[in-house]
């Protein structure tokens, strides 16, 4: 308020120094929410104007600075605290040593203590180790930690413990027309070729033409089936969480499939795929396919390629219900086994670096399914599962 006033006068042509402001300050004292306006007139006059020929242009800064307002606190406005600065307060924050001491219950117990949590909480709690609340060590709820835990109310991930996220979460779809880094992927594809003639005869057969006519004595003219590439590609990409990390790599190598191969289809999954996919992240609620439909659809001649970072719980590749948002009657590795018997030349992609997979044990029982073919997202190691599908 006595800023915009300095401020003001100066743009008005008023001469005041930066001392006559600080002494309009120290005169004010501590009854400035309570003093009337007049009662501030005078007091400002007298510390700002040295000179009675400014008078008049004070008279009209003043009224515009403080038309309306009866009392000097009218014009200060409260200082606002933002509500991320707030709900950052209820953030619990440990050292290394004290997320040590923190047991994880195991799955049986971590549901089961839920269960119990669930019919004897009565109100909300913050900062506490066993009720579901924010803040604290307990396994549930918010703005915590815990070694394994079951999320709820969390907009993202902070510590990337959750075995369970018990919200609706919305993914967006890879976008295929990426430019950047595709053409090189395209290239690198290539080799996951084998051109074959089929479909309708529509192209110009020049040898065989000249060939008859000359035989024949008149033109002869031969057509034959477009060369294409007979190659069929189902990809199924990761989507959400840790892949938000990896998503340009993903849209690129999205990008090169789709103008790379005539019979292409692509599915998107979350960590491990279970009983359904999906084809569109925004109608992933609504609409889905399961999975054992699209093993029916697609023959086993299909080359299956599934690209994400197999970073996750360990539960959701062993455990019957271990899917992060929902409860799976079978375990992931059992549909990744029932994939890989139907389409026996399959590989999985993994935008994480090679020399980090040894630190996450997920990685680790992604790999052994696939008998060692996750290949790193980068073009040796898309040439790399290029052969090993060629096989």
């Amino acid at each position: 308020m006595l800023l915009n006033l300095f401020t003001a006068l100066r743009e008005a042509k008023v001469p005041v120094s930066l001392r006559e402001h600080l002494t309009l300050i120290e005169a004010l004292g501590r009854d400035l929410p309570h003093k009337r306006v007049e009662d501030f007139y005078v007091l400002a006059r007298t510390a700002l104007v040295k000179d009675e020929r400014n008078l008049d242009r004070f008279d009209r800064v003043f009224g515009q600075v403080f038309k309306g307002l009866e009392t000097v606190g009218d014009a200060v406005e409260p200082a606002a605290i933002p509500e991320e600065w707030l709900r950052k307060l209820a953030e619990k924050y440990l050292t290394d040593d004290e997320k040590a001491e923190l047991k994880a219950l195991g799955w049986d117990k971590l549901f089961e203590t839920l269960k119990q949590r669930l019919a004897e909480q009565k109100g909300r709690h913050q900062g506490g180790s066993k009720w579901i609340g924010t803040g604290g060590t307990s396994p549930f709820g918010a703005y915590g930690y815990n070694p394994e835990g079951i999320r709820i109310g969390q907009d993202g991930n902070r510590n990337f413990r959750a075995v369970k996220v018990w919200d609706k979460r919305e993914f967006k779809d890879l976008d295929d027309g990426v430019e950047l880094g595709t053409r090189t992927m395209r290239i690198a594809l290539r080799r996951l070729r084998r051109f074959a003639r089929s479909g309708a005869a529509e192209e110009l057969d020049l040898d065989t033409t000249i060939r008859e006519s000359a035989r024949q004595g008149y033109i002869d003219v031969r057509l034959r089936p477009e060369r294409r590439n007979a190659v069929k590609v189902l990809l199924f990409l990761d989507v959400g969480g840790s892949m938000d990390w990896h998503v340009e790599l993903a849209e690129e190598l999205f990008s090169a499939c789709r103008s790379e191969f005539k019979h292409f289809a692509h599915f998107y999954f979350h960590n491990c795929p279970y009983e359904a996919v999906w084809t569109e992240n925004r109608r992933r609620h609504d609409e889905r396919t399961s999975l054992t439909d699209v093993i029916r659809t697609y023959g086993s001649d299909y080359r299956v390629v599934f690209v994400g970072d197999a970073s996750m719980s360990p539960y959701e590749i062993a455990m019957a219900g271990g899917s992060v948002e929902h409860w799976n009657e079978e375990p992931g590795q059992v549909w990744l086994n029932r994939v890989l018997e139907h389409f026996p030349k399959a590989a999985w992609l993994n935008p994480v670096p090679e020399a980090h997979w040894p630190y996450t044990q997920s990685i680790a029982m992604v790999r052994q399914i696939f008998s060692g073919r996750m290949f790193p997202l980068t073009l040796d190691g898309i040439d790399g599962a290029t052969r090993s599908l060629l096989k």
